[in-house]
């Protein structure tokens, strides 16, 4: 009969143990990681196979005994450090939809909106385009790679022994957040300058001819004028979409 010690449990399982929670904690944040069709099973095995694949990338992890006191603050800790990083990478596709919903007003099809479940919240078309095409380009430019680097990167940055607040403290998210909204309205900024002149040349129509109906006109000419200046900047939105998420993970790594 073979006997285990606790030592010898925690100096097997706590090399695992601590990325493991990261990693599941982002999971639980991240776009795509925390889609509903994506099952919990499947994010818990994922979240393993990672943190076993990335032992060897790692540092030695301090072993901590189960009725050692740091040890609550230390879980405690990864699962912070991990929902930090899911709720950045969630504010980059938040700056999209920002920039959709701006689009959407000027375009004037805010009406047309709809109950997102993945939010939990009404959306705009407009904005749920936006964010469709964001989530695209997020896979398509290996995003998910790359915020998954960046958790086996940030125990170089964010040590399990760290104190928590203190490390949540110089993540500086609340900057990063008004770094996003800013982006969101240069993203809008090409498509709201088009609109604006058609807005203007309609409002010269309306008090060269008043007895036209501006309102029948004006919106399938503002409608279909959006649409074509989406359809121009769409190809454009790559080089912002890296910039934040290089801004993003940067707050992660080792500085």
């Amino acid at each position: 009969m073979v006997l285990l010690s606790e030592s010898q449990l925690m100096n097997w399982l706590t090399p695992i143990l601590w990325p493991f929670l990261r990693v599941l904690a982002v999971f639980s944040s991240a776009p795509v990681f925390s889609s509903k069709a994506f099952p919990v099973r499947a994010r818990i095995g994922l979240a393993l196979v990672i943190a076993v694949a990335a032992q060897p990338s790692l540092q030695a992890q301090p072993i901590l005994s189960l009725s050692d006191s740091r040890a609550a603050a230390a879980v405690m800790h990864q699962v912070a450090v991990g929902l930090a990083i899911g709720f950045a990478t969630r504010l980059v596709f938040a700056a999209f939809e920002l920039a959709g919903e701006v689009v959407g007003f000027q375009m004037g099809l805010n009406y047309a909106s709809f109950f997102d479940p993945s939010l939990n919240t009404q959306s705009s078309a407009a904005a749920s385009f936006f964010g469709q095409v964001t989530l695209f380009m997020f896979v398509v430019m290996n995003g998910h790679l790359t915020v998954l680097m960046a958790v086996i990167q940030s125990f170089d940055a964010f040590p399990v022994d760290q104190v928590a607040p203190g490390a949540l403290r110089d993540l500086n998210l609340v900057g990063l957040g008004g770094h996003l909204f800013a982006s969101a309205f240069w993203i809008a900024l090409p498509m709201i300058a088009v609109l604006m002149f058609v807005n203007l040349g309609l409002g010269i129509v309306s008090r060269v001819a008043p007895q036209m109906n501006i309102y029948a006109v004006g919106f399938p000419i503002t409608l279909t004028v959006g649409l074509v200046a989406m359809a121009f900047t769409l190809p454009l939105l790559d080089q912002p979409m890296m910039e934040l998420m290089d801004r993003t993970i940067t707050l992660f790594v080792k500085r």
